[in-house]
């Protein structure tokens, strides 16, 4: 079995990339604005959940180690 040329395989590969985009399911614009909104939110969440931690952690570390000195 003989190679494709380059050419070939580029233009079948593009052919085949359209194809496949063409069977995609894309989401419409409410999808879309409610899954940002969805992300936004969550990874406030965790900033904050995780700055807290880091506050309370830090606070109890900085006590620890004077009450030791």
């Amino acid at each position: 079995m003989a190679a494709k040329k380059p050419s070939k395989k580029v233009s079948t590969f593009f052919r085949n990339v359209v194809a496949e985009m063409k069977k995609v399911s894309w989401p419409n614009r409410r999808e879309v604005t409610t899954y940002t909104i969805f992300v936004l939110v969550t990874v406030l969440v965790v900033a904050v959940t995780i700055s807290v931690f880091d506050s309370v952690l830090s606070l109890f570390f900085t006590k620890a180690i004077r009450l030791y000195r």
